[in-house]
């Protein structure tokens, strides 16, 4: 019986976790912090309300034996890289960190298909570079999940999204591209969940994220 932390519960992949966990008997609560309340209820969700730039009035509150962190946004969102790069790299590195000094064990990331430190696209590389941060941390497990374009409905529109997704559906259909094929944002929650419980240190290619979450 585990007590779970989750970062990034109104994302997209963060809202199906929470519902997952919420009926996953394994788990006996999960505490979220979130920038806005994400209007989900349950006796064992505590919602926490943060400033994720204040980790010194929220540190206190990642305990538990989990961390799942599904964090992110887009640079339409951001509106720079600076500002991406703080919301996808920086706010999951410092949770993650204080996580790990306070005795949290397992760590669970959701990164991206074609991640690398080395990469040059700034989200490949923004996304390598966070897995190599957290690699050094002393969690006793780390699985790191590598999803392509997330599929599913979104509370905010990304119109950016909507047509690459239909392109790279296309072009998956012509046998291209199949690295980074959509996968349903449930899948992607589901495999997370799957990953924790083999207690096993890994990443997880998309076709292995697939046959997770299966």
């Amino acid at each position: 019986m585990k007590k779970a932390i989750v970062i990034g519960a109104t994302g997209l992949v963060g809202s199906e976790l929470i519902q997952l966990l919420i009926h996953d008997e394994y788990f006996t609560g999960i505490v979220s912090l979130v920038r806005r309340a994400s209007g989900i209820t349950d006796p064992k969700l505590t919602e926490r309300i943060i400033n994720f730039d204040e980790p010194a009035t929220w540190k206190k509150h990642v305990t538990g034996d989990v961390l799942f962190s599904a964090l992110g946004t887009t640079i339409a969102l951001a509106k720079t890289k600076e500002e991406q790069y703080k919301v996808d790299f920086t706010y999951q590195f410092t949770v993650a960190k204080i996580a790990a000094q306070n005795g949290v064990t397992h760590y669970v990331l959701v990164s991206a298909a074609g991640a690398s430190s080395t990469a040059k696209p700034f989200y490949m590389k923004m996304k390598g570079e966070l897995e190599k941060a957290v690699q050094s941390l002393p969690f006793d497990t780390i699985s790191i999940i590598r999803p392509g374009l997330l599929a599913g409905k979104r509370t905010q529109s990304r119109a950016g999204e909507k047509i690459g997704f239909a392109i790279l559906t296309a072009l998956n259909a012509l046998g291209l591209f199949k690295r980074y094929k959509p996968i349903p944002a449930q899948k992607v929650a589901m495999a997370m969940i799957k990953a924790m419980k083999k207690k096993k240190s890994s990443s997880y290619t998309l076709d292995e994220v697939f046959e997770l979450a299966e």
